[in-house]
């Protein structure tokens, strides 16, 4: 048996997660606005950040960040604090509600796909599945990221 082109498995590899990924992201309940988990996900990533900062990030206009800013603080999801280097600015951050929310929309899609894979493949395939996780991580990070347009100033 000869092996695979490692350009066809790297073209369908894309493919293939690429579609799991837009599946997975249109797995939500009605209280999981697109917008507002974008903002807490980045928060949990990055950490405390302004609502200029995070529209930037999130490629929106400052009111549309605005909107999903005072959504998320009247449910009390993120909070506000003065920036400790520079007392004119405002940083929002995650609050203990947030994280758990957070938690629980990203459980949501884990269990969707727990539930494609347990419906769908038998035992050993899930055995193979597990065991080109390590691989695929590796592979992960082996890709070179390219430096972003802002740190090149």
């Amino acid at each position: 048996m000869t092996s695979p082109d490692v350009l066809d498995v790297a073209s369908d590899l894309r493919l293939t997660l690429g579609g799991l990924i837009r599946r997975l992201r249109t797995i939500r309940s009605p209280d999981d606005p697109v917008p507002e988990t974008s903002v807490l996900a980045r928060l949990d990533r990055e950490g405390p950040t302004t609502a200029a900062d995070l529209a930037r990030s999130e490629q929106v206009t400052p009111q549309s960040m605005g909107a999903t800013i005072t959504g998320l603080l009247g449910r009390e999801l993120i909070a506000r604090q003065p920036d400790p280097d520079d007392g004119r600015r405002v940083l929002v951050h995650l609050t203990p509600a947030g994280c758990a929310a957070l938690t629980d929309r990203r459980n949501t899609r884990t269990r969707a796909l727990a539930d494609a894979l347990g419906t769908t493949l038998t035992d050993d395939e899930l055995d193979t599945v597990a065991a080109a996780l390590p691989l695929l991580a590796r592979a992960v990070d082996a890709l070179q990221v390219p430096p972003s347009p802002d740190s090149r100033r």
